[in-house]
Protein backbone atom coordinates (compact mmCIF):
# COMPACT_ATOMS: atom_id res chain seq x y z
CA UNK A 1 0.00 0.00 0.00
CA UNK A 2 1.27 3.39 -0.82
CA UNK A 3 2.01 5.79 1.91
CA UNK A 4 0.08 8.99 2.23
CA UNK A 5 1.03 12.13 3.61
CA UNK A 6 -0.07 12.46 6.88
CA UNK A 7 -2.01 15.93 8.74
CA UNK A 8 -1.17 16.85 12.33
CA UNK A 9 -1.69 20.24 13.87
CA UNK A 10 0.75 22.00 15.33
CA UNK A 11 -0.26 21.15 18.97
CA UNK A 12 -0.23 17.15 18.39
CA UNK A 13 2.85 17.53 16.89
CA UNK A 14 4.29 19.16 19.79
CA UNK A 15 2.64 17.20 22.13
CA UNK A 16 3.93 13.86 20.45
CA UNK A 17 7.57 14.91 19.66
CA UNK A 18 7.87 15.45 23.69
CA UNK A 19 5.67 12.42 24.54
CA UNK A 20 8.62 10.93 22.09
CA UNK A 21 11.33 12.42 24.27
CA UNK A 22 9.99 11.49 27.37
CA UNK A 23 9.50 7.46 26.45
CA UNK A 24 13.17 7.64 24.97
CA UNK A 25 14.88 9.06 28.08
CA UNK A 26 12.92 6.53 30.35
CA UNK A 27 13.94 3.55 28.10
CA UNK A 28 10.67 1.96 28.63
CA UNK A 29 9.39 -1.48 26.98
CA UNK A 30 7.94 1.21 24.83
CA UNK A 31 10.90 2.34 22.50
CA UNK A 32 9.87 0.20 19.40
CA UNK A 33 6.12 1.86 18.85
CA UNK A 34 8.06 5.17 19.68
CA UNK A 35 10.56 4.74 17.11
CA UNK A 36 7.12 3.78 14.99
CA UNK A 37 5.36 7.35 15.66
CA UNK A 38 8.68 8.84 14.64
CA UNK A 39 8.59 7.81 11.70
CA UNK A 40 5.09 8.58 10.71
CA UNK A 41 5.32 12.38 12.37
CA UNK A 42 8.33 12.68 9.48
CA UNK A 43 6.26 12.10 6.48
CA UNK A 44 3.29 14.64 8.57
CA UNK A 45 2.29 17.82 7.24
CA UNK A 46 2.35 20.08 10.18
CA UNK A 47 -0.47 22.96 10.14
CA UNK A 48 -1.77 25.08 12.51
CA UNK A 49 -5.14 23.70 14.56
CA UNK A 50 -7.53 26.19 12.68
CA UNK A 51 -6.31 24.94 9.18
CA UNK A 52 -6.94 21.00 9.82
CA UNK A 53 -9.23 19.42 7.58
CA UNK A 54 -12.43 17.98 9.60
CA UNK A 55 -11.98 14.89 7.84
CA UNK A 56 -8.16 13.83 9.48
CA UNK A 57 -7.88 11.76 12.52
CA UNK A 58 -6.14 14.00 15.18
CA UNK A 59 -5.01 13.57 18.80
CA UNK A 60 -8.57 12.74 20.26
CA UNK A 61 -10.82 12.11 17.40
CA UNK A 62 -13.19 9.61 17.33
CA UNK A 63 -12.76 7.40 13.87
CA UNK A 64 -15.13 4.77 12.57
CA UNK A 65 -12.77 1.73 10.71
CA UNK A 66 -14.11 -0.30 8.64
CA UNK A 67 -11.68 -3.95 8.04
CA UNK A 68 -11.26 -4.31 4.61
CA UNK A 69 -11.27 -7.90 4.82
CA UNK A 70 -13.78 -8.73 7.48
CA UNK A 71 -16.52 -5.52 7.17
CA UNK A 72 -15.95 -5.42 10.93
CA UNK A 73 -16.74 -1.91 12.06
CA UNK A 74 -14.49 -0.22 14.94
CA UNK A 75 -15.18 3.09 16.32
CA UNK A 76 -11.91 4.45 18.56
CA UNK A 77 -11.01 7.27 20.25
CA UNK A 78 -7.04 8.21 19.43
CA UNK A 79 -5.24 9.14 22.47
CA UNK A 80 -1.80 9.84 24.87
CA UNK A 81 -0.93 6.23 26.58
CA UNK A 82 -2.18 7.84 30.04
CA UNK A 83 -5.57 8.18 28.97
CA UNK A 84 -5.72 4.70 27.33
CA UNK A 85 -9.03 2.25 28.04
CA UNK A 86 -9.13 -0.32 25.44
CA UNK A 87 -12.88 -0.92 26.81
CA UNK A 88 -14.43 2.30 26.57
CA UNK A 89 -12.46 2.36 22.83
CA UNK A 90 -9.42 4.74 23.65
CA UNK A 91 -6.50 3.34 21.89
CA UNK A 92 -3.07 4.57 22.76
CA UNK A 93 -1.09 6.59 19.85
CA UNK A 94 1.71 4.24 20.78
CA UNK A 95 -0.57 1.40 19.97
CA UNK A 96 -0.15 0.02 16.06
CA UNK A 97 -3.31 0.74 15.33
CA UNK A 98 -3.22 4.28 16.92
CA UNK A 99 0.12 5.01 15.46
CA UNK A 100 -1.52 3.75 12.12
CA UNK A 101 -4.98 5.81 12.24
CA UNK A 102 -2.77 9.41 13.20
CA UNK A 103 -3.36 11.64 10.50
CA UNK A 104 -5.29 9.91 7.67
CA UNK A 105 -8.72 11.25 6.29
CA UNK A 106 -12.13 9.91 5.67
CA UNK A 107 -11.85 7.45 3.24
CA UNK A 108 -7.99 6.66 3.24
CA UNK A 109 -6.74 2.99 3.98
CA UNK A 110 -3.94 1.57 5.94
CA UNK A 111 -2.58 -1.19 7.17
CA UNK A 112 -0.58 -2.44 10.10
CA UNK A 113 0.96 -5.89 10.79
CA UNK A 114 -0.52 -7.87 13.36
CA UNK A 115 0.50 -11.52 14.97
CA UNK A 116 -1.70 -12.67 12.52
CA UNK A 117 -0.59 -11.14 9.32
CA UNK A 118 -1.60 -7.56 8.15
CA UNK A 119 -4.80 -5.89 9.09
CA UNK A 120 -6.33 -3.45 6.33
CA UNK A 121 -8.86 -0.66 7.73
CA UNK A 122 -10.31 2.44 5.66
CA UNK A 123 -11.69 5.34 8.01
CA UNK A 124 -15.12 5.37 7.57
CA UNK A 125 -15.85 8.70 9.46
CA UNK A 126 -15.21 11.04 12.36
CA UNK A 127 -17.72 11.19 14.53
CA UNK A 128 -16.05 13.75 15.99
CA UNK A 129 -12.70 15.80 15.72
CA UNK A 130 -11.38 18.38 18.27
CA UNK A 131 -10.15 20.97 15.63
CA UNK A 132 -13.42 20.67 13.88
CA UNK A 133 -15.64 21.34 17.38
CA UNK A 134 -13.41 24.22 17.97
CA UNK A 135 -11.75 22.24 21.03
CA UNK A 136 -7.81 23.73 20.24
CA UNK A 137 -7.35 22.77 24.42
CA UNK A 138 -7.90 19.11 24.10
Amino acid sequence: MTERTIHLSRLDHDRLKTLIDDVLRSETRDVEHVVALANEMRRAVVLPPGEIPGDVITMRSRARLVDLDTHEVFEYTLVFPQEAEITTGKISVLAPVGTAMLGYRIGDEFEWEVPTGVRRLRVDALPYQPEAAGDYHL
